[in-house]
């Protein structure tokens, strides 16, 4: 890499996504998953986007490394936090409340930092209970709305969606294909991902 393009790298935009495996597309015979479809659509300087996902990962684990994680990749000009909580608090039993802190606290302390940030909610999945999954995408969009941060309730808009279903059916029936994180990376862009972002994106 020639300097010039070393200093541009150094002053784009640091877009940091956490979540768990569905940040990296896993199931996508594409390998692009919802972030890699909007990072296409990226001006390919001005964003530098990493992906860090943890399989499995709760709220807990998740509150645990967040700063962390952004705190290596702070600088160029602001860093921008997404927040991917999937819906592995179920699967752990957590309790609904201390899902509810955990990313009332991560929301507190990016604020506290001038740090934007953007959460994207756990979609539907048809190896949990779909009235916890759905009281924990609400109690997560509660959070966010207290806060003024901008919440997709991918929940909400894919439950009842047909192309979803056939798609996390044709799969494990928990990690979609490539339609289903079309859909997602559809979601998430009309949400004001652009806006957020203070860029334009490619057609």
């Amino acid at each position: 890499m020639s300097t010039g393009s070393t200093d541009r790298a150094r002053g784009a935009r640091r877009l940091v996504i956490l979540g768990d495996e569905l940040i990296t597309g896993f199931g996508d015979p594409r390998a692009l998953g919802w972030v890699g479809r909007l990072a296409a659509r990226t001006p390919p300087l001005e964003v530098l986007t990493t992906a860090l996902a943890v399989p499995g990962e709760t709220t807990t684990d998740l509150a645990a490394r967040w700063e962390r994680e952004a705190a290596l990749r702070q600088g160029g000009a602001g860093t921008y936090l997404v927040l991917a909580p999937g819906a592995h608090d179920l699967a752990a039993g957590l309790s609904m409340a201390r899902s509810r802190l955990n990313l009332a606290n991560m929301l507190d302390a990016a604020t506290s930092a001038h740090i934007p940030v953007l959460v994207v909610g756990p979609p539907p999945r048809s190896d949990l209970d779909p009235a916890g999954l759905a009281a924990l995408s609400a109690a997560f969009a509660d959070v966010c709305v207290r806060r003024g941060v901008t919440y997709v309730d991918s929940h909400a808009a894919l439950h009842d969606h047909d192309q979803w279903h056939a798609d996390l059916a044709a799969g494990d029936g928990i990690h979609p294909g490539q339609a289903g994180y079309s859909l997602l990376a559809w979601l998430v862009d009309h949400h004001g991902w652009a806006n957020w972002l203070g860029i334009d994106l490619a057609e």
